[in-house]
């Protein structure tokens, strides 16, 4: 459903992820950019609570970036209707974001992890034998 690993490998040095990248399969590299997003909309909330606009806006941007990336990653063609819908969810995540951030609306961060909190329980839900390997997708 998604893009190759250099795409991925890419996305995580430009949001700097921690993580030993280079030799995980493209499933593992997914869900480490979920992990990122999410733990980057807490930061988000935090900030927001905290009064640290600088901070929230960048948590925010980064979540987007992330968001963005995924989306055009999803291969619409292998993907089909699930790819479909997995990016409009993504086009509505990243709208709330935006609102999130100009509005400084507590509602959009909090629906925005809840909802990539279930793409990402959905994504580490699938089983290990039903996982495109990666010499598939490279």
């Amino acid at each position: 459903m998604y893009g190759s690993n250099r795409q991925f490998t890419e996305q995580y040095r430009k949001v700097g992820v921690q993580s030993s990248i280079t030799d995980a399969d493209p499933h593992k590299l997914v869900a480490l950019l979920l992990a990122g997003a999410l733990e980057r909309v807490r930061l988000a909330q935090a900030c927001l609570e905290g009064g640290d606009q600088a901070r929230k806006g960048k948590a925010i941007g980064e979540v987007c970036a992330i968001v963005g990336h995924l989306n055009g990653s999803l291969d619409h063609e292998a993907g089909g209707e699930i790819a479909s819908n997995l990016s409009a969810l993504y086009d509505y995540v990243m709208q709330r974001l935006t609102e999130a951030n100009l509005h400084n609306d507590p509602e959009a961060l909090r629906e925005s992890l809840e909802l990539l909190g279930e793409i990402d329980a959905a994504w580490n839900a699938i089983p290990r034998d039903q996982r495109v390997p990666a010499q598939a997708t490279a």
